[in-house]
């Protein structure tokens, strides 16, 4: 058996054991790994996520001493990461990608288990802890039921019993999303499917990532952050004449800062309108702002985990703040202000501080929250009808990638079909999930214009599309949707 994870958490905490550490990972890579793998699909950003992640297990081990097993722990941190890099890199839930057509999903065989590999980790968190917990170790972690037991404090009998009660709660929470599959089985294949052994290598790359991020932490004294803190509100209250103020709240390790937000009526240097969002905009002093806007062509992005827009929709700032959902994946109260905003939330936090802050300002101007619901919907989903149609032009030259609007359509230059579909959505304002499973990226010309998604002329759309082998099928199905409220 493995050494316990607490005693292995001790030794590092006591000692800052760099072979506690390393036992650590390599206790738990593959399970880690893999998760991330099913959630982006994509290895070389599992390997990437997986790093992070035993980052945040070297700076969070201090809270961790009492736990028998960090597995279930990995697990959820694997999902955070997973999405934190899902909603950067592409702006969309990993889940939209691989939505299925439940009226067309074969009853039985491989390709049903195939699609539920994708479910699995929110299947997962459907069970009590201790129940996800025995899961993880036994089929994500290859332990025995008596290894299970000794972990988790129970004996080898009631390990079996609760995994098998698991089974048949996973196949249940299938069945309640339209799935009709048969009973799950302790050697069933959609554990194999959904299992994936870490690259080589991994395991020492994470290693040295964590006792770095470890290292650095015992170096960085709280009060040498809060210093950096009061320096930038020195420096904002030195630049900015005061017109009103604004309390914004944010977190720099353990430690609460308030920042006092400055706002007056000039235009900020980032409030410029160039046709392309560009680094230097976003790389401000710190601030969180949403102000009135003079422009009327909307502009918007993500760049390191900062946020900011220029010319949108207050539907478009709200979206923004709750993980660039498009306003077509959030039902709005009626009576949201129809000016045009600039926006833009650049604090040292990263992603996880600019996203809550932003939500902190929509409160305070619109009076709105948000939360994330499942939803029957009407979407359209992007499929292949005619495989190997010549207007889809496979590229696989890696030299970026773009989807742009010309006078007679668009055109895509190394796209990935993921990206077509979230730009029809946002334009039609419809969801649009991908079915297509192309993972290449290719070149085409799209004969179908703005106003054909903006005007639902789907028959249009589909004649176009049919030039490039695909088509918009209509279905209505449950998705997440951004569900927003005005406070009460």
């Amino acid at each position: 058996m493995s050494e316990p994870d607490n005693s292995l958490i001790a030794e590092f905490n006591a000692r800052r054991s760099e072979d506690a550490f390393a036992a650590l990972v390599r206790q738990h890579v593959n399970l880690v790994f893999a998760t991330a793998l099913r959630q982006v699909g994509d290895a070389g950003a599992a390997e990437e996520i997986s790093q992070n992640v035993f980052v945040a297990l070297a700076q969070a081990a201090g809270k961790l001493g009492s736990h028998p097993t960090i597995a279930g722990w990995l697990h959820q941190a694997a999902l955070n990461k997973s999405r934190e890099w899902l909603r950067s890199e592409l702006r969309r839930r990993k889940r939209e990608q691989v939505a299925v057509n439940l009226a067309t999903a074969r009853a039985e065989g491989d390709s049903v288990w195939s699609s539920l590999v994708p479910l699995l980790d929110e299947a997962l968190l459907d069970l009590r802890e201790p129940d996800r917990q025995a899961v993880i170790l036994h089929f994500m972690e290859g332990r025995t039921f008596q290894e299970v037991g000794s972990v988790l404090g129970v004996g080898e009998d009631t390990a079996r019993k609760r995994v098998n009660r698991c089974l048949d709660q996973l196949a249940q929470f299938f069945h309640r999303r339209g799935f009709a599959v048969p009973s799950l089985a302790a050697d069933g294949p959609l554990f194999s499917l959904a299992s994936h052994m870490a690259p080589s290598g991994l395991a020492a790359t994470a290693t040295t990532a964590g006792l770095a991020a470890a290292h650095s932490a015992a170096s960085t004294s709280t009060l040498t952050l809060i210093k950096g803190a009061l320096k930038i509100m020195a420096w904002t209250k030195m630049k900015t004449a005061i017109a009103s103020g604004v309390v914004v709240l944010f977190a720099i390790g353990t430690t609460t800062i308030t920042v006092k937000e400055i706002q007056d009526h000039r235009t900020y240097p980032w409030q410029v309108h160039e046709g392309m969002i560009n680094d230097a905009q976003v790389n401000q002093p710190a601030q969180v702002r949403i102000l009135p806007s003079k422009f009327r062509t909307p502009d918007w992005a993500s760049i390191n985990g900062k946020f900011i827009g220029t010319g949108v929709r207050a539907q478009n700032v709200v979206a923004a703040a709750y993980g660039y959902i498009t306003p077509a994946r959030v039902v709005f109260p009626a009576d949201l202000p129809a000016n045009r905003y600039d926006y833009i939330a650049c604090l040292p936090g990263g992603w996880d501080a600019n996203e809550q802050a932003l939500q902190v300002e929509v409160k305070r101007k619109f009076g709105v929250v948000g939360k994330i619901e499942t939803r029957d919907t009407d979407v359209w989903l992007l499929k292949v009808k005619s495989p190997n149609a010549p207007g889809l032009k496979r590229n696989d030259k890696d030299q970026g990638n773009g989807l742009f609007t010309k006078p007679n359509g668009l055109h895509g230059w190394h796209e990935a079909m993921s990206n077509l579909a979230y730009g029809f959505e946002d334009k039609a304002g419809v969801p649009v999930l991908d079915q297509t499973g192309l993972t290449d990226r290719f070149d085409f010309d799209l004969n179908c214009t703005d106003s054909d998604l903006q005007s639902h002329n789907w028959d249009s759309v589909n004649l176009a599309l049919g030039k490039l082998g695909l088509e918009l099928v209509p279905t209505n199905i449950p998705i997440e949707m951004l569900v927003v409220e005005k406070v009460k």
